[in-house]
């Protein structure tokens, strides 16, 4: 469905963003990679003030994420970590969501630039979370390849 509403958003000429990942299902006859929504039921979308009506009139669209009645837009930063995280090779996968733990930056690679914490379990995780949504996202890295940002 996640699919079908971004079209339409973009056919009326909404930017939209439908993050996904990559999982491998087996049947009876085949193997198939699937590209399934790292946030079921959410579609993300650019608009400007006085167009969210335009978009929530989209057929599939139940509501708009908002606070006191206004559409509540996200950081810049997320959105930017999950259209290179989307668009990269990597092994992304959803997690629960976290928002503890050290702040970092990817630097080097095809994911420079994406924020997000290390997780306290697995060293090597970097764990990308949309707070407005209580979701996140979980990516295998290398340590070199982060630093540290301030608290």
């Amino acid at each position: 469905m996640e699919g079908k509403v971004a079209l339409a958003l973009e056919a009326k000429g909404f930017e939209q963003l439908v993050p996904r990942y990559k999982v491998k299902r087996t049947w009876s006859d085949r193997i198939k990679m699937l590209g399934l929504p790292l946030f079921p039921g959410y579609v993300f979308c650019r608009f400007v003030d006085g167009t969210h009506g335009l978009a929530v009139s989209t057929y599939g669209v139940i509501r708009i994420v908002s606070f006191g009645g206004k559409p509540y837009p996200l950081a810049s930063d997320e959105v930017a970590s999950l259209q290179k995280l989307s668009s990269s090779a990597a092994n992304v996968k959803p997690c629960p969501f976290q928002n503890l733990g050290a702040k970092v930056r990817i630097v080097d690679g095809p994911l420079a630039g994406v924020v997000g914490i290390i997780s306290g379990n697995k060293k090597r995780q970097l764990v990308v979370s949309i707070e407005i949504l209580m979701r996140s996202v979980a990516v295998e890295i290398d340590l070199d390849q982060v630093s540290l940002l301030a608290a």
